[in-house]
C-alpha cells in the first residue's frame, strides 16, 4: 500500500473518531490508525486472523498442559499454574513490542501469537479455582483458617506480580531485539494461503486425536485441544465487540474471564459430585475445563491491559476481575460444597 493511500486512511480514521485505545486494540491485528504501517492491512474479522486462531489455541493448550505436568512435583516451591502464567504473559510482552515488524510480515500472525497462542496458555478460570481451593483449604492439608486465606492471598498477589513482571520482561528483552528486524518481507499470496490451509488441517488433527489415540490421553490433552479453538474464538468475538464500548473496563476481556470462571466452577462441581459421571463425560468435563474455559479466559490479556491503564484505572480494572471471579467460585462451586452436592475434591474417574 501506498505511502500517500495509509496516510490518507489515517487522516479519515482521525477525522471519523475510530482511534481506539492502545488497551483496545490489543487483541486486533495491527492497522493504520495506531500508526503502524502493515504490508497490509486486515480486519478483525477477517478469514486469514480467525484460521490462524486454530494452531495457535492448540498450542497454548498443549503448552500449557505440558508446563503443568512438568512442574508438578512432590516437594515444590512454586504452584505449576505460576510458570504458566510467566511463560505466556513473557511471549504476550514480546509480541506487543514487535507488533508492526510482526504486521509487515503478516499481519495475522500477531493476533495468533498474543490472543491465540499467548491467550490459550495462560488462563484467568484455573487461577480463580487455585485461589478459592486455597480459601476452603481443599486439599484437607494441616493448617488453620488463617493460614488458608494468607494462601490464597499469595497466590492471587505472587500470580499478579509474576505476570506482570515477565510481561515488562518480554516487553524489555524485544526492544533489545527490535534494532534486528529490518523490513520484513511480506508473505507471498500462495504461502498465506498453504498457512490458512494448515491452520484448518491442525485443528481437524485434533479430532483424529481424541478418537484414535488410547483412551487415556482424553482427559490429559486430547479432549482439551478439540475446545481450544471455540474457547479462544469466543473470547477473540467478545473482545472486538465489547471492549470498546466502555472506556472505563475492557468489557470483553472481563466478560470472557467471568463467563469463563463461571463455567469451570459449573464443571468443577459435575466432576466433585458424590455420584460422578461415566469415565467419557468426566473425560469430556476435563477437556471443557481445560480447553474451553482456559482458552476463553486469560491472564496475559488482562495483564497487558491493566499495563495499559493509568494506575487507578489498572488497579480498579484487577479488583474488579478479580472479584467477580471469587463471586463465581463461591456462589456455584461453594455453594454447591457447603450443601452437600460437591466435594472439595473431583471424584470423576479416568481411562489409565
Amino acid at each position: 500500500m501506498a505511502p500517500d493511500k495509509l496516510e490518507n486512511l489515517n487522516f479519515r480514521a482521525e477525522a471519523e473518531g475510530l482511534e481506539t485505545s492502545e488497551a483496545e486494540r490489543i487483541d486486533r491485528p495491527p492497522s493504520v490508525d495506531e500508526g503502524i504501517r502493515p504490508s497490509k492491512v486486515y480486519e478483525p474479522l477477517s478469514f486469514p486472523v480467525i484460521v490462524l486462531l486454530m494452531p495457535a489455541s492448540v498450542f497454548g493448550v498443549l503448552a500449557r498442559l505440558g508446563i503443568i505436568a512438568l512442574m508438578t512435583y512432590d516437594g515444590r516451591s512454586v504452584f505449576p499454574l505460576a510458570y504458566v502464567q510467566a511463560v505466556g504473559c513473557l511471549f504476550m510482552g514480546m509480541g506487543l513490542r514487535l507488533k508492526e515488524p510482526i504486521g509487515q510480515f503478516y499481519g495475522p500472525l500477531y493476533t495468533a501469537l498474543t490472543t491465540g497462542f499467548c491467550g490459550s496458555l495462560t488462563t484467568f478460570s484455573s487461577w480463580q479455582l487455585d485461589v478459592f481451593n486455597s480459601w476452603i483449604n481443599a486439599g484437607q492439608d494441616s493448617r488453620g483458617g488463617l493460614r488458608d486465606f494468607v494462601d490464597g492471598v499469595g497466590n492471587s498477589t505472587i500470580t499478579l506480580s509474576v505476570s506482570l513482571g515477565s510481561l515488562a520482561f518480554g516487553y524489555g528483552i524485544a526492544s533489545r531485539l527490535a534494532a534486528y528486524f529490518h523490513r520484513p518481507r511480506f508473505l507471498r499470496r500462495s504461502i498465506r494461503y498453504s498457512i490458512s490451509c494448515l491452520s484448518v488441517l491442525i485443528y481437524m488433527a485434533t479430532f483424529f486425536t481424541y478418537f484414535f489415540l488410547p483412551a487415556s490421553f482424553r482427559h490429559k490433552a486430547t479432549a482439551a485441544l478439540i475446545f481450544s479453538f471455540p474457547g479462544a474464538l469466543t473470547r477473540y468475538l467478545l473482545s472486538i465487540s465489547l471492549n470498546q464500548r466502555s472506556k472505563v473496563l475492557p468489557i470483553g476481556t472481563l466478560t470472557a474471564n467471568t463467563l469463563g470462571t463461571a463455567l469451570l466452577a459449573a464443571f468443577h462441581v459435575l466432576q466433585s459430585t458424590p455420584n460422578p459421571p461415566s469415565q467419557n463425560a468426566c473425560s469430556i468435563l476435563q477437556g471443557l475445563a481445560d480447553g474451553f474455559c482456559g482458552s476463553l479466559t486469560t491472564v496475559s490479556t488482562f495483564a497487558a491491559e491493566a499495563r495499559e491503564f493509568p494506575t487507578r484505572k489498572a488497579c480498579r480494572y484487577v479488583a474488579v476481575s478479580w472479584f467477580m471471579g471469587q463471586a463465581m467460585m463461591l456462589l456455584i462451586f461453594g455453594s454447591s460444597i457447603w450443601t452437600g452436592r460437591a466435594k472439595e475434591q473431583i471424584t470423576c474417574t479416568y481411562h489409565y
